[in-house]
């Protein structure tokens, strides 16, 4: 990335340093911060560029601990389903897109909410009344759930008599014939494993249409957490362009199925990140493990049964073999990355950390259990102790249709109010950065904050907030959005501050939001993101 090598000058607003510290201007040379408040100013006579703050609010650029950019890129280019709030509005978009895409051998798009249909069973029939000649595939906002069209079934050779796999299932009819929706990766993966590859310049175009959607809210470091064998070449290949505008770690998935033997190709794709030569651009020091699925889908892996189904949920790997996993992983100089729902994923989670913590030599392993949306009492303080990063998304901190439609009734009423123990996580000292999951839910760090500060609704309900305890105060959540985010991703030394030495990673609002009732903080708007002093917004 081509760095700004002239003095920047940003001046005549509010620059948050923290906690209650402020000033008014910061200036930058050759990307890095040289001079705050008076200091700085001083410079503005003199300086390449002054940008007048117009009474706004700079901080330093967000860091988001857990997304899928490459998913939501691919998501913008096939038919815009995610805002949609019926099952016939998505039906016509989709019959839409395929009329103005007849090239297209497939359509794919996401992602739908589930909760839209009772029990999230949507049914083939209703996708094949608009494309009834090519396959359709949408991926639900949670991304463990696909919905097809009759096309795709039989492409995939899917009928009555194809058996559940052992990590996935498929909903059915009564008379065993499949409905259309593929719940979890093994189920899904019937599907996907005979659509078209997406080629590299699709994934190219994905990426930098992501990139554009995370810088345009102050993102400027993000964690990739499922990345394929192979799909690191579209980041190389934004980078060698000079297009990359966002910071990225790339978590390469592991699966449970074939993680002895593909050692060597983590190993190789992690070297192949180094050798790009841009360490505080593009790295690859994680790998993510799926503990389960989820809880809307009844995945979620559960210490007791589901209230619904007297069932526990999926654990993706057997206990004893993600410790395996952990620990090799581990002593190879790997991050660990775990996705956990459930309270018994949670736990599997922490205990496999643990483990490698015990049989490895200390070293800066910096481990992250993401989601963390239901965990045993008894496990919250593990996260401290083992020095465990929670990565959450805290924009899911709400009773939002999703939960009160499909996660409440399985958890019960005492689950259902443990859920998202963000501010107990916060009091017992735990590590703490702020994860959107896109595409699966906003990337816009601002309003994660709003809800992890309310835990409300956009139409403000419950009043008071849903488990009122939980709730995490605006300045601490900007502190975990930026600092804490840094710290996950081992770009603390560099940014995640407006400090002197440090590089000039910025966002700035049009106005003061620290200084908003909470309910007005979302209309703040963002102005401007700068990238090591190079404006990207």
């Amino acid at each position: 990335m081509t760095q700004h090598r002239g003095d920047l000058v940003l001046t005549g607003g509010t620059v948050w340093l923290g906690a209650e510290a402020r000033t008014h201007s910061v200036a930058v040379r050759d990307g890095v911060l040289i001079a705050l408040g008076d200091a700085a100013a001083a410079l503005a006579p003199t300086a390449d560029e002054v940008v007048d703050l117009e009474g706004g609010l700079l901080l330093p650029a967000y860091s988001d601990g857990h997304c899928h950019p490459p998913q939501g890129g691919l998501e913008l280019a096939g038919p815009l389903i995610s805002a949609l709030d019926s099952v016939e509005a998505i039906v016509a978009e989709v019959g839409r897109f395929a009329a103005e895409h007849p090239e297209l051998e497939w359509i794919r798009g996401g992602s739908y909410d589930p909760a839209l249909v009772p029990g999230g069973r949507f049914e083939a029939a209703w996708l094949d009344a608009v494309v009834p000649d090519r396959p359709v595939a949408l991926h639900a906002h949670d991304y463990h759930t696909l919905w097809c069209n009759s096309a795709a079934l039989a492409a995939a050779g899917i009928d009555e008599g194809t058996p559940d796999p052992e990590l996935g299932e498929l909903d059915r009819y009564e008379d065993g014939r499949p409905t259309g929706v593929l719940r979890e990766w093994q189920a899904v993966d019937l599907v996907l494993d005979v659509a078209p590859e997406w080629t590299l310049e699709q994934r190219v175009v994905a990426l930098r249409a992501a990139c554009t959607s995370f810088s345009s809210f102050g993102v400027t470091w993000m964690q990739d957490a499922w990345v394929e064998l192979g799909w690191h070449q579209a980041y190389l290949e934004l980078l060698r362009r000079d297009e990359l505008t966002v910071r990225c770690d790339l978590a390469s998935l592991v699966r449970p199925e074939d993680w002895r033997s593909a050692s060597d190709s983590y190993v190789a794709q992690r070297a192949d990140v180094e050798a790009a030569g841009a360490p505080e651009m593009l790295a690859a020091h994680a790998l993510k493990y799926f503990a389960d699925g989820v809880i809307e889908s009844g995945t979620g892996a559960m210490l007791d049964p589901y209230v619904d189904s007297h069932d526990h949920g999926m654990a993706v790997w057997e206990p004893a073999e993600l410790t395996s996993a952990v620990v090799h992983y581990d002593a190879l100089g790997f991050q660990t990355h775990i996705h956990a729902i459930g309270d018994a994923a949670v736990r599997h989670a922490l205990d496999a950390i643990e483990a490698a913590i015990v049989a490895n030599p200390a070293w800066d392993r910096r481990p992250v259990i993401t989601h963390v949306q239901l965990a045993d009492p008894a496990d919250l303080p593990r996260f401290a102790l083992l020095g465990v990063t929670a990565a959450l998304q805290t924009y899911w901190a709400q009773p939002d249709p999703l939960q009160v439609a499909l996660t409440a009734p399985r958890l019960g009423p005492e689950r259902t109010d443990r859920q998202y123990p963000v501010k107990t996580l916060h009091d017992l000292g735990t590590p703490i950065s702020i994860a959107s999951d896109w595409p699966v839910s906003t990337n816009d760090p601002l309003e994660a904050l709003v809800v992890a500060a309310t835990r409300q609704t956009a139409e403000g309900l419950p009043e008071g907030g849903w488990v009122p305890s939980e709730r995490l105060p605006l300045a601490d959540g900007l502190t975990a959005a930026t600092a804490g985010g840094a710290r996950q991703g081992f770009t603390d030394g560099f940014r995640g501050s407006i400090t002197l030495g440090k590089v000039a990673d910025l966002v700035w609002y049009d106005r003061d939001l620290t200084l908003l009732p909470i309910e007005r903080v979302n209309d703040a708007v963002v102005r401007g993101t700068w990238l090591a002093g190079r404006r990207v917004h």
